[in-house]
């Protein structure tokens, strides 16, 4: 396996979403989606073209990026928002329609935790899911530097202050910790 600094190649999208319910039809969004489309190509998949997959990033390039790649594959059912994440209200799309909401290697880029997480709970039904995967806090060669990742205690108590219910705790993969919050 070859091993990429961004961090989501060490990631199996199937594997990740074993932790979230993503229903057919369902409504997803991947905040801070960049520009490979991990996780939003995949997710489009299994909601179906009945369903929607939000592309959320602060990057117009990245969001141009995804949409190509899902043209490519003939996928249709993916929207872009631009937005900056760290002003809650901001994305542009409706306040509680997601179903699942990811925070998959986003966190570590910002020191605004707090709003990020408010944001994406903002985005959730009642009873959504809130799937956070960063990486851990151990020094290993790979990833962001260690004072840019997050504690995931910090996490949980953010999730806690916000009304969130912590559901699961997973190893995500050798690097990164994973985290279920339901609103």
């Amino acid at each position: 396996m070859v091993f990429f600094s961004g961090g989501n190649n060490l990631l199996d999208p199937k594997k990740v979403f074993e932790h979230v319910t993503i229903p057919p039809r369902g409504m997803v969004a991947d905040l801070g989606c960049g520009g490979a489309g991990h996780f939003v190509l995949p997710a489009a998949k299994v909601v179906g073209n009945n369903g929607l997959v939000y592309a959320v990033d602060i990057q117009k390039i990245v969001l141009a990026s995804v949409i190509s790649r899902a043209r490519l594959m003939g996928i249709s059912n993916i929207k872009t928002v631009w937005t900056n994440l760290e002003i809650v209200g901001a994305a542009k799309i409706p306040t509680d329609s997601l179903d699942v909401a990811f925070l998959i290697n986003t966190l570590f880029m910002s020191k605004k935790h707090d709003k990020i997480m408010e944001e994406a709970k903002r985005l959730l039904k009642p009873d959504g899911q809130l799937l956070v995967i960063d990486w851990t806090k151990i020094s290993n060669g790979l990833g962001p530097a260690l004072d840019d990742r997050v504690d995931p205690a910090r996490i949980k108590q953010i999730g806690q202050q916000l009304g969130l219910s912590l559901t699961e705790t997973f190893e995500a993969g050798p690097f990164h910790f994973g985290l279920v919050f339901k609103k």
